[in-house]
């Protein structure tokens, strides 16, 4: 599933693809076919993200609310749109670009774009849209993010760090690759339960993710690991399979670790695979007191 790099990243595209511009937008599948009509030759506002949704506005507080499960691919594209191929249920097609030739003023086609097997594509309401952000919790990525509200949940669970990391309503936009990297960053057994964890930490972590998943946004790619242990100081061969970044443990299991070199171990844990080092994340013993 993408994580919430992927959908800022989107987001940011399509505004700039097609933001402030008179769209057509269909549904060549025919699922989404009523919907699109209700905004096909309007205004394309912009498109915005909260964690692993996408808000694509409309005028009149209409919004086509996207979300890409595990199967969903969004692809802009430009010039002229093909003949749809699969089962495109959103194409969004921006209007020719005016281009000057040497026989004076022409124009060309613009940018479409294309959304396949999503498991959200709905019209809908800026109330149901601010229904949809209230259930979220705080998203790094957002300037309006309040790291608290996800510490608040954090400090009152028993539940594993590992699994709260990865709840939509205490952190917003984290997958799984996240997950498993900044918990090794910070050498945090990922079964330690959230409320042993201490505000310092927490905090340190915060302003780790939010650096990460930023520099996940400009680059288009998750990248996790320090200087000192990427393949040219190391001398290592670079990562080669379809997740593409360099990181210490997503993926690598019985891989030795780039800093201690025992063998990566996952483990299922609400029904995600769970990455982490032995030796890194020793783990957590909570302490008892004495009663004299």
């Amino acid at each position: 599933m993408p994580e919430g790099h992927t959908l800022h990243r989107l987001a940011a595209d399509l505004s700039l693809a097609f933001g402030g511009q008179v769209v057509r937008v269909g549904s060549p599948q025919g699922r989404f076919a009523e919907s699109a009509a209700q905004v096909d030759g309007q205004v394309l506002e912009g498109a915005e993200a909260w964690g692993k949704h996408v808000f694509i506005e409309f005028p009149a507080d209409r919004f086509i609310h996207v979300h890409l499960g595990l199967y969903g691919k969004f692809l802009i594209g430009r010039g002229e749109a093909p003949a749809p191929v699969g089962q495109v249920r959103l194409r969004i097609i921006g209007p020719p670009m005016l281009r000057q030739a040497r026989d004076g003023a022409g124009s060309e086609a613009g940018a479409y774009a294309d959304l396949r097997g999503a498991t959200t594509c709905a019209l809908i309401t800026a109330g149901q849209r601010d229904a949809v952000i209230a259930r979220l919790g705080p998203d790094p990525l957002r300037p309006d993010a309040d790291p608290d509200r996800a510490w608040a949940r954090i400090s009152r669970s028993r539940t594993p760090i590992g699994g709260l990391l990865m709840n939509q309503e205490v952190l917003a936009g984290v997958g799984n690759v996240y997950r498993a990297e900044l918990l090794f960053r910070h050498r945090i057994d990922p079964m330690r339960p959230g409320n042993t964890l201490q505000r310092k930490q927490w905090t340190a972590m915060w302003a780790d993710l939010v650096e990460l998943m930023h520099q996940g946004v400009a680059d288009n790619r998750i990248d996790t690991v320090r200087p000192e242990h990427t393949p040219e100081a190391m001398g290592r061969p670079p990562r080669v399979d379809d997740h593409g970044g360099e990181v210490y443990v997503y993926r690598r299991t019985g891989q030795p670790c780039h800093v201690c070199g025992k063998a990566v171990r996952t483990a299922e844990l609400q029904g995600r695979n769970l990455f982490w080092c032995p030796g890194c994340q020793r783990p957590y013993r909570q302490r008892t007191a004495v009663v004299q």
